[in-house]
């Protein structure tokens, strides 16, 4: 995969940076927080075809929550090394925007690289029903990644094939 590789300090900044957002907003607006970004294993997180999908994801987002005539009350995007990040506050029950976004991430063409976490006004963050499956095996991906059973490469291999896949069937 090309791209520019990220250090673990970089990421553990974003992460803690990212959770500051959220918390902010969640104060702020007393109201659930989505939370956007790239599910990609490895040291690189982003470059132009991550950012395209990135990209087509949020337009599948917004496109949700307009034909749902949601408020957003505020919006914040990040597109650095570390990855790409958009993280909202909205005026929807937590509940629903979860079952939002989990469709969005089972149906979309790249939907299995978005992480779209909602983040509740108690500052809980929601679970999905079922757990998502690794993209090389099938089996529970938490259970994949704990026990690193595939490499990065295989990992970044087939992340460039739903890539592709993605392209193909999101530009038309």
């Amino acid at each position: 995969m090309i791209g520019t590789e990220v250090a673990l300090q970089d990421m553990l900044f974003c992460r803690e940076r990212r959770a500051d957002i959220q918390n902010m907003l969640s104060r702020k607006y007393h109201c659930p927080v989505i939370s956007f970004c790239m599910n990609i294993p490895g040291p690189i997180k982003t470059n132009p075809e991550i950012r395209s999908a990135f990209e087509n994801g949020k337009e599948t987002l917004m496109k949700q929550m307009n034909a749902g005539t949601l408020s957003v009350f505020e919006k914040i995007e990040f597109h650095e090394n570390t990855g790409d990040e958009l993280i909202m506050a909205v005026d929807h029950p937590a509940d629903s925007l979860k079952a939002m976004t989990t469709q969005i991430e089972e149906t979309h063409p790249c939907g299995r690289l978005f992480d779209m976490d909602v983040i509740d006004t108690d500052g809980r963050k929601l679970s999905r029903s079922t757990y998502r499956k690794c993209i090389l095996c099938g089996c529970q991906a938490q259970e994949c990644a704990r026990m690193r059973r595939h490499s990065v490469k295989a990992m970044q291999d087939k992340i460039e094939e739903i890539l592709r896949s993605g392209e193909q069937q999101t530009s038309f």
